[in-house]
Parts: structure tokens; sequence; C-alpha cells
């Protein structure tokens, strides 16, 4: 029988980071998310993960880039409330189906499984952390804007990270 873990989101984080103007990053997070895990053994092997992200939780500190990230150029968050990810495999790496903007595409990221120990309140955990790339081209996030100079002011690929801690259920 496969064991449930729930994620602790107060110790857990999703970021992003994309190129802005092709010469520095912008770093975001979204901050409401949820994710759970369901394992046939502490290995964590071939277990089945679920996430969803709320797109309108998307934080960059600067209030009118995140409601233009908010808004229907990018995640649509008033018709698309939610980003979502499903894995069949949790391994050295995840590939799984991540739906964002209604287009479901599969991605592979690489986790780093940090391994399990028992909290002060006797709670089990379990902590992986996990990075990756997309394009955000491939999910409907489009818009751009071409510079004097040359370039862009978005790049395409958008750096994908998460620290998660997930507590064991009873």
């Amino acid at each position: 029988m496969a064991t449930k873990w729930n994620l602790d989101p107060t110790h857990s984080e999703i970021t992003f980071k994309v190129k802005h103007m092709m010469i520095s990053n912008i770093k975001g997070n979204f901050r409401t998310f949820n994710a759970e895990i369901e394992a046939d053994d502490d290995t964590f092997k071939n277990a089945k993960t679920t996430a969803t992200i709320q797109t309108d939780s998307v934080f960059t500190n600067n209030t009118d880039r995140d409601n233009h990230l908010k808004s229907a150029e990018f995640f649509n968050a008033e018709e698309y409330p939610s980003i979502t990810f499903e894995s069949q495999a949790l391994n050295d790496t995840i590939t799984g189906n991540l739906t964002v903007n209604g287009v479901t595409k599969p991605i592979t990221l690489d986790v780093d499984f940090g391994g399990i120990n028992v909290d002060p309140w006797g709670n089990t955990k379990a902590g992986f952390s996990f990075e990756g790339k997309i394009n955000r081209k491939d999910f409907g996030l489009n818009w751009n804007a071409a510079l004097e100079a040359g370039g862009v002011m978005v790049s395409e690929d958008v750096k994908i990270a998460g620290e998660l801690q997930f507590v064991k259920q009873a």
C-alpha cells in the first residue's frame, strides 16, 4: 500500500529565473502551491507526484511586473488559475506533464533527494531539491518586445527550481 506524503509549505519554495534585456536575470517565486507524493517505500522510486501552483501568487518584488505576469500576455491567471504537474516516476530525475495556460507538455527536472528525518514534534519528513529549464513559448507565454540595440526583453528559457519538504502521513 502506498504511503502519502503532503507538502510542508512553510519549508518549501518554487522559484524561477529569466534573462531580462539579455543582460541580467530576474528572479521570482510562487507564494501559493501544494504538492503530494504517493510512494511504495522510503526510496521514493517510481513514486506518483502531483503539484498545483496558483498563478496569481507569482511574486517578483515588483507589483507592475507581477500584474503583467498575471495578465493574458503571460499566465492569464483569470482564465487559468493554476499550473499543474503530474508524474509517475521520481528518481534522480522526474519526468511528468506540466500544464500552463491550458497547454500540457512533458518536462524533465533534475532531482536531489535530501533524505528523511524526524522533526522535534515526531513528524517524519522528506526533502527534495529540483531544477530544470523550460521554454516559456512552449506553453503559450509568447509576449516579448524587441530592444533597440538588438535582442529581446525576455528570454524564452526559464530556469525553474524548488526546495520541497514533505510530511509522511499516518
